[in-house]
């Protein structure tokens, strides 16, 4: 209970629904002896030098970084008793937060009080001996108050410097040993591409959500196809209950074989580790055929009531008297499962991530083919993009929707409106249409278009979304609408449905994603 009293400095400064930081409210079990140094590169680029001690870490703030030359002395900051599970923290605190910035364990391992059977005691007068036995850091350290006064952020200053011991190294600097001794990853790495997030609002052992976690075992899937008409499936930690597993929800048609919702299931468990990158920190819009792509569908965007408390959920604050207030962000494969359950066989995510959902992260082009557009047609208009992409600098990749169409996604750092990146967009699409005004229309309805196609940047709006990657169509067979690399538009056999659920998994075993190496690298949009 102590620990916890400790961290009300820690809880006050964060807001837990926007920070995948841990809240500390656990209280489970740690070493009580571990220490971790953190790089956080957050307003200024600092180091958190945190150690274990009667139920929380505390922290000081080293700007320059810890060193193990004895001839330094380093200016540190007593900043707030941090939570145990904040030890093994390595991603992102979104912008705008606390502390917003990027985070890796630069070092960690065990310490132990020197000269005092009281840590806390030396503490609290103002001097601490001890030993640190971690990866880049060892042998005794010292922190010492400079008096009782505090800098200009309120807190109290204290010199760190190394003792000459045996494990002393002069000209020691810790910007020459950058990289986590988690991941073996730098700051920027980890920024470009976070492996884990924290949730706050789940116990501690719960905290950690993998942004690529794995997907279903052999075993599991056995188990799934084991399972009769209806029942439990443990998936991924979670219990999921499953019902009309036989239903058919794709009629055999076409040469299609007829596809259940079992399979459905199956494929959104297995394609969930490469495809929830795209979908992370995104509300969600789903397309839902409960009784199969034979009858109507229809758009759901509230959470429903009956989702589990494990299932991760966003409040949208701006949602006017009518509008959708909460949105499902799925984070896991066993989210997936359980959407798939529901006969949500569509999944559009925001190009925005919570909580900054007014900047994207994705500029959309969307290539919808018209009547009369010939496949060389729509081929020739995907080039054009590419051409135009080149010429500005900017890197970008198609992918066919799993109907008819294509689209190319463009990577953008959160810093531009929706209206300006929706205006951008349409300087370029009108561009690329005046080289080729035979076979574009900018007519709004179908019906008015003449047979052509259009080039719709409309997409580029809060909440007016595109299929996912990797998203499943309601059509016969199931087709998958799938990222592509540029050479690929020169394959004859390539069609906007050529990939199925079926067909999916071996195209990424063989060609991987070629969308991968978009995440994460935010390009600012050239002036036109």
């Amino acid at each position: 209970m102590a620990g916890r009293r400790r961290l009300a400095e820690y809880q006050a400064k964060r807001d837990f629904t926007k920070t995948g930081e841990p809240k500390g409210e656990s209280g489970g079990a740690g070493s009580g002896d571990q220490f971790v140094v953190q790089r956080h590169r957050a307003r200024r680029r600092h180091y958190d030098l945190r150690l274990e001690l009667d139920g929380v870490l505390v922290s000081w703030a080293v700007p320059k970084g810890p060193t193990l030359d004895p001839d330094v002395r380093r200016m540190a900051v007593h900043v707030e008793d941090h939570p145990r599970e904040y030890a093994g923290f390595e991603g992102v605190i979104p912008s705008g937060e606390y502390g917003g910035g990027d985070v890796i364990v630069w070092d960690r391992g065990t310490w132990a009080p020197a000269e005092t059977d009281d840590p806390g005691k030396a503490i609290e007068n103002g001097n601490l001996h001890f030993d640190l036995f971690g990866e880049k850091l060892v042998g005794r350290f010292v922190l010492v108050r400079k008096g009782r006064g505090e800098s200009e952020a309120g807190k109290e200053q204290w010199l760190l410097l190394h003792k000459h011991d045996e494990y002393a190294q002069r000209g020691w600097d810790p910007e020459e040993h950058p990289a986590s001794v988690k991941s073996g990853r730098t700051n920027e790495e980890v920024a470009a591409d976070p492996d884990a997030t924290w949730h706050s609002d789940r116990p501690a052992a719960e905290a950690e959500v993998r942004t690529r976690p794995e997907g279903p075992t052999s075993a599991e899937l056995a188990a799934l196809d084991a399972l009769g008409a209806k029942g439990t499936w443990n998936f991924g930690g979670h219990r999921l209950a499953l019902t009309n597993l036989d239903k058919v929800l794709f009629p055999a048609a076409g040469g299609h074989p007829a596809i259940t919702k079992r399979e459905l299931i199956a494929y959104y468990a297995t394609v969930g580790p490469v495809m929830l990158p795209y979908l992370a920190d995104r509300p969600l819009n789903t397309h839902r055929f409960p009784d199969g792509i034979g009858k109507p569908g229809f758009w759901q965007k509230e959470a429903p009531g009956h989702a589990p408390k494990w299932l991760r959920q966003w409040h949208y604050d701006a949602a006017g008297e009518g509008e959708t207030q909460c949105y499902v962000v799925p984070d896991s494969p066993a989210a997936l499962a359980w959407l798939a359950n529901y006969g949500a066989l569509e999944l559009h995510a925001w190009t925005s991530k919570v909580p900054d959902v007014e900047h994207p992260t994705w500029l959309l082009f969307d290539i919808d083919p018209g009547p009369k557009t010939e496949a060389d047609d729509l081929l020739l208009l995907a080039r054009l993009h590419r051409t135009a992409l080149d010429h500005l600098g900017l890197r970008g990749k198609p992918k066919v929707t799993g109907q008819r169409g294509i689209q190319v996604w463009v990577p953008i750092e959160p810093r531009y409106t929706y209206a300006e990146t929706r205006a951008w967009a349409e300087t370029v699409s009108r561009t690329i249409g005046r080289t080729v005004p035979e076979l574009v229309s900018w007519e709004w309805h179908r019906d008015k278009r003449e047979g052509l196609a259009r080039l719709d940047y409309t997409q580029n709006v809060i909440n007016k979304t595109l299929v996912a990657p990797y998203s499943v169509r309601p059509r016969p067979g199931a087709p998958v609408s799938v990222p592509l690399d540029w050479d690929e538009l020169d394959d004859p056999d390539l069609r906007p449905d050529r990939w199925t659920i079926h067909t999916v998994a071996e195209r990424l075993r063989h060609q991987g994603d070629p969308f991968a190496e978009l995440l994460g690298a935010g390009q600012r949009l050239p002036e036109l």
